[in-house]
């Protein structure tokens, strides 16, 4: 593994969100938001109309913490913008949606450069644009000086298409869960670069970028998905969302999962065996690869990009997620993991 080079802090007054002002710094963004077909006012009015043609819309919220969520020296600002845009994106396509609009709030310090600005609003763009969905309104305001931390503040709108949203709520003893995307990478990068490496890139690249299935939400919801949710916590930690709302067992297959996460060895053994650990854990308690997990009927056919990794089953002594009927979280332990998955003000 190669550590990172020393950042060269640089001034550049001259660039500054206090010399371009509020609105010299909403027009350069807004040069790189991109286009969303959806809109038929777009920004620059003081709020946003957008054409719903399911009569419904789909909405959700994230907020991302300098320090917290992301840090500068770690990430670049496009990669910052795909990852504030994955984390809403992402939710949208767990309801069976597909997103159409973004709106941004953002809180700065006054000497921020708005050239790492326009770096973020890039990120967004590129993230959206292949769903048809861009950046069309958002906020702007001064963050206390002292603090030097950014917000930023991401709510997604979505389309439907007509189909019914998957809730957390519907899965039913007998289904199978599934599993679509990647589990443990973002995990896997975030312990690396806490070690001060940035290789193997292909981890490192995760947690900067996640790559969030998104078109499996709506195949899912096509093909009768019971229950769906985005795995953004931990594997563990919304599985238990999922069983606690639907009032079931969700029991992982651990051959299974390990056959879905892990199979052919890569990244994950890499980093693991570097630094003692079991790549499994960070499969089951890691957060932020923004992973879709489903229940489906047993009888039904699993659409592209989905793989069975448990089933669903009665909860006569409540809801619970199991491996292989051993509890979730003494698994996480016995791996050295520490809790299920990612708590808020923990």
């Amino acid at each position: 593994m190669t550590r990172p080079r020393p950042l060269v802090p640089r001034e550049d007054p001259a660039d500054s969100v206090r010399v371009v002002g509020e609105f010299g710094v909403i027009a350069r963004v807004l040069a790189r938001a991109g286009a969303a077909p959806a809109a038929e006012v777009g920004p620059g009015d003081d709020a946003a109309v957008l054409r719903t043609p399911d009569g419904r819309v789909v909405a959700t919220t994230d907020v991302l913490v300098e320090g917290r969520h992301f840090r500068r020296d770690w990430s670049s600002a496009e990669d910052i913008g795909h990852k504030a845009a994955a984390a809403n994106l992402a939710d949208v396509a767990a309801m069976g949606g597909v997103t159409t609009a973004l709106l941004v709030g953002l809180a700065c310090p006054p000497d921020t450069s708005t050239a790492w600005l326009e770096g973020v609003a890039t990120g967004l763009a590129e993230e959206c644009a292949p769903l048809g969905a861009a950046v069309v309104g958002g906020d702007t305001v001064s963050a206390a000086p002292d603090s030097g931390a950014v917000v930023l503040s991401v709510t997604a709108l979505g389309d439907l298409g007509g189909r019914v949203p998957v809730l957390r709520s519907g899965a039913r003893p007998g289904d199978v869960l599934a599993l679509a995307g990647r589990l443990g990478w973002s995990a896997c990068g975030l312990a690396v670069l806490r070690r001060g490496f940035t290789s193997p890139v292909a981890a490192v690249a995760a947690h900067r970028r996640p790559a969030p299935p998104y078109a499996a939400g709506p195949a899912a919801a096509d093909a009768g998905a019971t229950a769906m949710c985005d795995v953004s916590d931990g594997l563990l930690a919304d599985a238990g969302h999922l069983a606690h709302d639907s009032g079931v067992v969700v029991d992982l297959d651990r051959t299974a999962l390990v056959q879905a996460t892990l199979e052919p060895p890569g990244p994950l053994q890499q980093v693991a065996a570097a630094l003692g650990g079991d790549p499994l854990a960070w499969v089951l308690t890691g957060g932020e690869d923004h992973a879709l997990i489903a229940t489906f009927p047993p009888d039904a056919a699993l659409p592209d990009g989905w793989t069975t990794i448990g089933a669903v089953r009665e909860a006569p002594e409540g809801p619970a997620v199991l491996v292989e009927g051993e509890p979730g979280e003494i698994v996480a332990e016995a791996l050295g993991a520490e809790g299920t998955g990612h708590v808020h003000f923990r």
